[in-house]
């Protein structure tokens, strides 16, 4: 796959990021992993992110990546695209680029460099660095110490061909729409917020319509119909879903930092597909919480296809 094959998957459908399946000793555990990956498959993504932030990539270590990549490739290999997490210091991200494109994804995601502030001329040649060093396509995730400006953008559309997408987890509304108006379509655009589904009209509107749902992780049948709703404009399901599942499932998240991934490996517990618990820093739910969170998925009926 070329960079603007990937692109073009970019451009439509929803996205998500599968959880990384650990074992009760929170080491990697491919064969559930895989089984994760056969059982959100059908469910109509365009793409899956592996190792990405809902997938803990923070967390894992050198040696697991090429595993959990590897898995990703094969497990889904004719079935739905992969993209592959990189991110932290420029060497490792380097690293992590090349390796997800010896083993066979279709393409990275760029996340933040981490800890360290950095002026846009450093963050310019960050992202530049680790374009260069592959050949497929690149999408640079804009959140936290890495927030490109407009301008920077443009130097790096000019400078590296292969960087095809931009996802925002900033939601700053005039960044947003100063990037867009300046790039145009030379970047497929995602909507990168946590728990996209509450954003997803607002950066419709913004000519964002793509987004990667964190959700659906445990609810992929809803995720889906709430993506065909904002797909269609259809503001009665939009609202329904929003005021009867999104907005208490917030108050929820929103008790803790980190909850935003604890909460989805809670639901994916709840219903059956247990991928083992968040490493440190991260805490899980407790039990009160998931109490509560079982209940509202309940609230949704069936996922089954």
């Amino acid at each position: 796959m070329n960079p603007q094959d990937l692109k073009s998957i970019m451009s439509q459908g929803l996205l998500s990021f599968p959880l990384t399946d650990f074992d009760a000793q929170g080491d990697f555990n491919a064969k559930a992993y895989a089984e994760r990956l056969e059982w959100l498959a059908p469910y109509g993504a365009s793409a899956l992110f592996a190792a990405g932030g809902t997938g803990e990539f923070f967390s894992l270590t050198a040696e697991e990546y090429p595993e959990i990549i590897q898995t990703a490739v094969q497990t889904c290999k004719g079935k739905v695209p992969i993209i592959a997490g990189a991110g932290g210091p420029t060497r490792f991200a380097i690293q992590c680029a090349q390796e997800a494109e010896r083993q066979g994804a279709h393409g990275i995601l760029l996340l933040p460099h981490y800890l360290t502030e950095a002026s846009q001329e450093g963050l310019i040649r960050h992202v530049e660095e680790v374009c260069k060093s592959v050949q497929f396509g690149v999408i640079i995730y804009n959140r936290n110490v890495c927030k490109l400006t407009p301008d920077s953008l443009a130097i790096l559309a000019d400078r590296c061909p292969n960087l095809i997408g931009f996802k925002d987890g900033i939601g700053d509304i005039e960044l947003m729409s100063s990037i867009h108006l300046k790039m145009g379509d030379r970047f497929s655009y995602l909507g990168g917020l946590p728990t996209a589904e509450v954003f997803a009209a607002a950066y419709k509107a913004l000519g964002t319509p793509v987004y990667s749902s964190a959700v659906f992780n445990f609810i992929p049948k809803t995720a889906m119909d709430f993506y065909h709703a904002v797909a269609r404009d259809d503001m009665a399901t939009q609202h329904r879903l929003l005021r009867d599942f999104f907005m208490p499932y917030l108050k929820i998240r929103n008790r803790q930092q980190g909850y935003a991934v604890s909460i989805v490996k809670a639901g994916a517990k709840l219903v059956g597909h247990d991928a083992g618990p968040v490493r440190a820093p991260l805490t899980d739910l407790k039990p009160t919480e998931m109490e509560e969170l079982a209940a509202l998925i309940q609230t949704l009926g069936s996922q089954a296809l």
